[in-house]
């Protein structure tokens, strides 16, 4: 196959140039030269664009990814950091569930308010409590002084 210049590869992988010029600055594809002003890539970097939009669909950081080829472009994808990412995957759909189930018995709810409702109260508790919803404790660093 021919090599592809950055409005080929955008089109056929259906992200934009931004974004190749930025996983090339990020070190995740590679061009392999220019044709005028536009680089050039050879066609395999396709298959890893589409790797890449897997892991990033499965929740993966670029960082993450980028640990998941080996320094000659090949995969090298660690098991165990894809059994960690499907139990992280498996306690949001956990919490998803219970929040949508939760919706549901507040939508058809026989109580006059939904604080009479007992289930509601406990879906209440639960986001209080941070067990469901995204309630991430976050620290700022300081900046030091220029």
């Amino acid at each position: 196959m021919k090599d592809l210049d950055i409005v080929e590869v955008a089109q056929r992988a259906g992200v934009p140039a931004s974004t190749l010029r930025f996983y090339e600055e990020k070190g995740l594809i590679a061009s392999i030269g220019r044709r005028g002003m536009r680089r050039l890539f050879d066609a395999s970097v396709l298959e890893r664009l589409a790797l890449i939009a897997l892991g990033r669909a499965a929740g993966f950081t670029l960082d993450e990814i980028a640990r998941m080829f080996a320094p000659d472009g090949r995969p090298r994808i660690d098991r165990r950091m894809l059994t960690a990412k499907a139990d992280e995957l498996e306690r949001t759909i956990r919490k998803l569930n219970a929040m949508r189930d939760g919706l549901r018995h507040a939508a058809v709810c026989p109580a006059p308010s939904h604080m009479e409702c007992p289930t509601f109260r406990r879906l209440l508790r639960a986001a209080a409590s941070g067990v469901i919803g995204e309630r991430k404790k976050t620290t700022r660093a300081r900046r030091a002084p220029s």
